[in-house]
């Protein structure tokens, strides 16, 4: 354990991808509430720094991997003359372990054996505890106590400029409440289909006269998904897929109702923001990778899809196994979906 009350300069090591970063937040938000004077530099991914570059306090060191070989040649050269006392090494990659091996610092915290792989081990000194079934913020939030912190809640502390809330409101062109559809993981398969969205959306806006805003990037999947739906439509959503940016979409997400989205970025940023989520999960397991807040709202067919794929029960999967097969999500059904909605509009509405 690290001692309280000397100053330090920690390294995050959090690359990529946006969700995941969303949980890094609390660990930042305990280490400065702990350490006033503490230095907090983090390695993070181009993109995912556009989505947390505004925190204040903290250094930021990109690695864009879109670069290859050049990228990590640019962050020898940053890393080279900086030294630090501890590493949070808060990721299991082969990429996230190369960039490991050029930081300097005595300390290097990072995953316990039974889920350290690609070589993590070899990167660090000092584990976490193993706990089975946990969730991923659980995980990274084991590296506190090695900081001598006790973490007594969990804060997220995403600004969000007036600026970018402006762009936001802009954009919508609307006044009123709103529920957020972004129907697009970057993993294809774990996407639901256009048709059950569509009736999702026409139920939403036809039962509670609440305009539906349809978000997304700028992938043709995305676009593609998002003109399916709305064609699939007897009412007309607001289709920003591909209009706003990263730092909008937290605005637009702050200020929705209600989120509903499979296992996605958004999802977590949601999260970050204490909105709502609506999840459908049959590919993945909510209980380890859903919306930390908004884990009992998810439909969870993973169970199902576990049986039905696999032949097995979720007792005898590898925990975070994912079952990203053709049809997966097609065990979600929209009655079910509307059902929860009708559920949380009614729960909202009381709040």
């Amino acid at each position: 354990m690290i001692e309280k009350t000397v100053s330090k300069h920690i390294c995050l090591l959090r690359i990529s991808a946006l969700g995941d970063v969303t949980h890094v937040l609390p660990l930042i938000s305990a280490i400065r509430h702990h350490w006033q004077d503490c230095r907090i530099t983090w390695i993070v991914g181009k993109l995912e720094q556009r989505l947390v570059g505004s925190l204040p306090g903290v250094e930021f060191i990109i690695f864009d991997k879109k670069r290859g070989f050049a990228a990590y040649s640019d962050l020898f050269s940053q890393l080279r003359e900086q030294h630090f006392d501890v590493l949070l090494h808060l990721q299991l990659s082969l990429r996230a372990n190369l960039v490991a091996a050029m930081v300097k610092a005595p300390t290097k915290i990072g995953f316990d054996r039974q889920r350290a792989k690609e070589g993590h081990s070899l990167m660090i000194n000092t584990r976490i505890p193993y706990k089975s079934n946990q969730h991923v913020m659980d995980a990274l939030l084991s590296y506190l106590p090695l900081l001598g912190i006790n973490r007594q809640y969990i804060n997220y502390d995403l600004p969000i400029a007036d600026s970018v809330r402006e762009q936001a409101n802009q954009l919508l062109t609307t006044d009123q409440p709103y529920i957020v559809i972004s129907p697009a993981s970057s993993h294809a398969l774990r996407n639901w289909n256009a048709k059950g969205y569509a009736k999702v959306a026409d139920h939403i806006i036809q039962k509670y006269a609440i305009p539906v805003v349809l978000s997304g990037g700028r992938t043709k999947l995305e676009y593609e998904l998002g003109q399916a739906i709305e064609s699939a439509m007897s009412e007309k959503p607001l289709n920003i897929i591909g209009k706003d940016t990263i730092e909008q979409l937290v605005a637009i997400l702050d200020q929705a109702l209600l989120l509903i989205s499979p296992d996605s970025g958004p999802v977590h940023i949601a999260n970050a923001v204490a909105t709502p989520v609506l999840g459908l999960y049959a590919a993945t397991d909510p209980q380890r990778s859903g919306p930390y807040h908004s884990r009992d709202y998810c439909i969870d067919r993973y169970a199902d899809a576990a049986e039905k794929f696999l032949g097995k029960s979720v007792e005898e999967l590898n925990w975070g196994r994912k079952i990203e097969v053709p049809g997966v999500m097609d065990l979600i059904t929209a009655e079910e979906v509307i059902e929860r909605v009708d559920k949380l509009v009614t729960q909202l509405a009381s709040d």
